[in-house]
């Protein structure tokens, strides 16, 4: 990628670091204020904020991690262990595998929810077409779905 566009040109303003994170400019000051972004330069001018190549790299590792489900807890977790360097691997290693874990239970659920509306439109195609039949068997996939939910939550 080129330089200007990975950040290296100039600093980023908190828009364009907003616009760019996909976090909203009240979560990027809520991140900083809680030390997630560590210290974010200001324009000796204005008083703006102005992200530099180093701070755009964290704040696109935990839009990153944010957006496969990490807590705020977890994204201070996996600094703090980045901080420690090698020698926090085996933990970093566990971090990782855990939310993949959640996301994968959660990627689950998103597909058995899938499967219902799904089957919910396919009871209502068989209602409008008037097919007994395929209605009936539709309920019956419907029922087949709901049970899973009930097992599942």
């Amino acid at each position: 990628m080129a330089e200007a566009t990975r950040g290296r040109g100039r600093d980023l303003t908190i828009q364009e670091m907003a616009q760019r994170s996909g976090f909203s400019e009240p979560t990027l000051r809520y991140y900083e204020k809680i030390g997630l972004l560590g210290e974010v330069a200001r324009d000796a001018s204005s008083g703006h904020r102005r992200y530099g190549f180093a701070t755009v790299e964290r704040v696109e590792a935990l839009s990153c991690l944010r957006s496969a489900g990490m807590t705020v807890s977890g994204m201070r977790r996996y600094l703090d262990l980045l901080a420690q360097g090698d020698s926090a691997a085996a933990e970093q290693r566990e971090l990782f595998a855990s939310q993949a874990q959640k996301l994968a239970a959660d990627i689950e659920q998103l597909q058995l929810r899938l499967t219902y509306l799904r089957r919910k439109a396919d009871l209502w195609d068989a209602r409008v077409r008037g097919d007994l039949g395929a209605e009936r068997q539709a309920v019956d996939d419907v029922v087949r779905v709901m049970d899973q939910f009930m097992v599942r939550d």
